[in-house]
């Protein structure tokens, strides 16, 4: 009975003293937690804003880097505006104003077309005299070639010969590209040098330094490159190192004017149609006392840019004598007819002339036409 009794008495527990809640204390550890979390926060935002500070300089740093122009303007103009000089001197001074005005304006190519229409297609012939039509686009275009060829390299390039006979009273370009012994540049023209190299080795190439420089890769002799020299250079050594680029790349990445090339075209037609750029001229703009006012223009971001001149007769000669127009108006051939000189004192405007007054008068629109595309993007 007494076992049983003792069974079912209940056990005693031990309850211990609950600690209480530190409530000043539990508020201030979530305080400082919190500010912890904010602090976090704040760190994580700064970092943030540092990264795209960071990325945003670099990508102005970039932009400021590239300081070079994708697109290109080109200038035509027919050969026989040597026809209207009276010596052969005058006449090889004719060229070089032309030469000289399209440097001037940093033109990257320049047409010379037939008005009569013949099959012209390379400076090879000889001009057979004052007053003669037919040989008046192959002396333009090989004095052309002549005085946008770096010094150095003229005599490899330029044999003599009677086109050439008074190029010496000629004014040098003094283009970018035109560099004396010791200039510094990241780029430079040279002719690949007829020298036996190791296998593995690059050719070796004349750049008009004190030292030849052997590039990356092996090419034929006698072609003309431009060369990219290396940022380093070891001043010890016996050769320059350097790279192959393509031509336009001084002006594409390095923001250099870099020369013009020369294209011979047998008529009006095929300045157009062969176009050494894959889309052709996307901006096309005829010179003529005839056509609209220049100053009411506005010009469209474009890619490639022509401006052609007319002769003598201007530009409705040579739209007449070309076999392949069915126009007798020339503004239809063009995106633009501008008058570019207008309220004019002479009669006439020498072809010379009309390329500076032209180009003088394009080239705060065509600035205006890019500067206002790079706001919008930095606006967007």
């Amino acid at each position: 009975m007494s076992t049983e009794v003792a069974a079912k008495r209940p056990k005693t527990v031990s309850i211990q003293p609950v600690e209480r809640v530190d409530w000043k204390k539990r508020k201030a550890e979530i305080k400082e937690a919190q500010k912890k979390r904010k602090e976090t926060k704040l760190i994580k935002q700064l970092e943030k804003q540092k990264e795209l500070e960071a990325a945003e300089a670099a990508k102005s740093e970039q932009s400021q880097n590239k300081k070079g122009r994708d697109y290109t303007v080109s200038v035509a103009l027919p050969g026989s505006v040597l026809d209207n000089a009276q010596s052969a001197e005058l006449r090889t001074y004719l060229a070089g104003q032309i030469a000289r005005a399209c440097v001037v304006f940093c033109v990257d190519e320049i047409v010379v077309f037939d008005e009569q229409g013949e099959d012209v297609k390379s400076v090879e012939g000889e001009f057979t005299g004052v007053g003669k039509k037919g040989q008046a686009c192959i002396q333009l275009a090989r004095i052309l070639q002549y005085l946008e060829c770096p010094q150095y390299l003229r005599k490899w390039f330029f044999p003599k010969h009677q086109d050439l006979q008074y190029a010496g009273l000629l004014n040098p370009l003094d283009s970018p590209h035109h560099m004396r012994i010791d200039d510094e540049s990241d780029y430079r023209e040279g002719i690949v040098l007829d020298r036996p190299t190791k296998q593995g080795k690059g050719s070796l190439v004349n750049c008009g330094m004190r030292k030849d420089v052997r590039i990356d890769k092996q090419l034929q002799s006698g072609l003309r490159v431009t060369v990219q020299l290396n940022k380093s250079q070891n001043q010890e050594s016996k050769l320059f190192k350097g790279v192959v680029v393509a031509p336009h790349v001084p002006r594409t990445e390095g923001g250099l004017y870099w020369g013009y090339s020369v294209r011979l075209a047998s008529c009006l037609s095929a300045v157009f149609t062969e176009s050494p750029y894959k889309e052709g001229y996307d901006l096309t703009i005829g010179t003529s006392e005839r056509g609209s006012s220049l100053d009411q223009t506005t010009l469209s971001p474009f890619r490639h840019l022509l401006v052609v001149f007319g002769g003598l007769q201007g530009l409705e000669a040579s739209v007449d004598s070309d076999q392949n127009l069915d126009v007798t108006d020339p503004g239809l051939l063009f995106d633009l007819y501008l008058n570019t000189c207008l309220g004019q004192g002479s009669r006439t405007i020498r072809t010379e002339e009309a390329i500076l007054v032209t180009m003088a008068g394009l080239r705060p629109k065509i600035t205006a036409a890019f500067t206002d595309v790079s706001n919008d993007t930095l606006k967007s």
